[in-house]
């Protein structure tokens, strides 16, 4: 199993410099990660990084909360899409989920969806399964299998760490041509590849360079 290419290797550190996004550039390059995920104030830069490279550029949308209006969601998303992105990282509003305002929360990853597709780009919707009910995930995975999102991601990394059982949930309530990105505490091989036996396609992950294993030689 070649880890590398199920990794977006991730930084989203608030305190994140110019250097830090070069730097995983490089990286991502180097060990041949399928995309790095990003703010959005980085996209841009990250797009001259890596030009003419086949690593994908992911950034996140609603980030962490999940709670913006759709109208401000969708702007996210257009700005992001214009500078760059190739993939967003999309929260769900988990607020509506735990009111039981499905109307509200099937309208928010309709809506972005829509604006993601009509670029041509992909949509990894974050669920948050930590904070989920076993019945609130099925209800989600079945709005999502309705929307058509492209992904069904785990978690923002800001709650408890994801788990195989979480993607098994996941799996069994989604069809094939929906994948999964599990992220959250994913730190060793080990564990990578747990999560990737349970069915998920993608790993977030800040620590792709110690999973891949191989440190880059400076020239």
């Amino acid at each position: 199993m070649e880890l590398s290419k199920y990794i977006d290797h991730t930084i989203l550190s608030p305190g994140c410099t110019s250097e830090d996004i070069k730097r995983i550039c490089d990286e991502a390059k180097h060990f041949g990660f399928y995309a790095i995920c990003i703010p959005p104030y980085y996209v841009r830069l990250a797009a001259r990084e890596l030009e003419d490279s086949p690593v994908k550029i992911a950034t996140v949308v609603g980030f962490p909360m999940g709670y913006a209006a759709i109208p401000a969601k969708v702007e996210e998303i257009k700005r992001a899409i214009d500078e760059g992105a190739d993939e967003l990282d999309i929260v769900a509003n988990i607020a509506a989920v735990k009111n039981g305002d499905w109307a509200h929360v099937r309208n928010d990853i309709d809506g972005v969806t829509i604006a993601v597709h009509l670029k041509g780009k992909k949509v990894k919707l974050i669920v948050e399964a930590t904070l989920l009910t076993e019945a609130e995930i099925i209800k989600i995975c079945t709005i999502c299998r309705e929307v058509g999102v492209d992904f069904v991601k785990t978690s923002t990394g800001h709650h408890e760490g994801t788990s195989p059982e979480q993607v098994r949930l996941l799996r069994a309530n989604l069809p094939k041509e929906i994948k999964i990105k599990a992220s959250g505490g994913i730190r060793t091989a080990e564990s990578a590849r747990a999560l990737i036996e349970a069915g998920a396609d993608r790993i977030g992950t800040s620590a792709g360079v110690a999973i891949s294993g191989t440190p880059i030689v400076e020239k």
